[in-house]
């Protein structure tokens, strides 16, 4: 095999390996920015419930405003990372995808936050 063959060889599997390491960054990017449009709905739900108090209502409001900036920051890293055509696609599908269940948003209103356990 002439060195010419040899490089092309390496450098297509450095290419394939290249190509599925980002691939692999991608889906977790993807799973961190649905955690993060999930926790949005359910922080939403609960700071728009009436059986909360008016300060629990105030400190959700300020997670929610940290949470929206986190999300709008991880779409712009995305968007550098992989290209802009990849982060509008992923902010569609987890926006389309992402729900939380009426029954999980209502059913823990009343769980103080040092109550949870993740």
């Amino acid at each position: 095999m002439s060195i010419y063959a040899c490089d092309v060889v390496s450098n297509r599997s450095v290419a394939d390996y290249l190509e599925e390491q980002k691939k692999i960054m991608l889906a977790a990017k993807l799973d961190e920015l649905a955690g993060m449009r999930f926790s949005i709905i359910l922080t939403a739900k609960w700071q728009g419930s009436d059986e909360i108090t008016a300060e629990r209502r105030y400190e959700l409001q300020t997670e929610l405003s940290i949470l929206r900036s986190l999300y709008l920051n991880e779409l712009d890293e995305i968007a550098m990372t992989f290209g802009v055509e990849k982060a509008i696609a992923a902010k569609e599908e987890i926006e389309r995808t992402v729900t939380v269940p009426d029954d999980m948003a209502t059913a823990m209103i009343l769980v103080e936050p040092d109550q949870l356990y993740f």
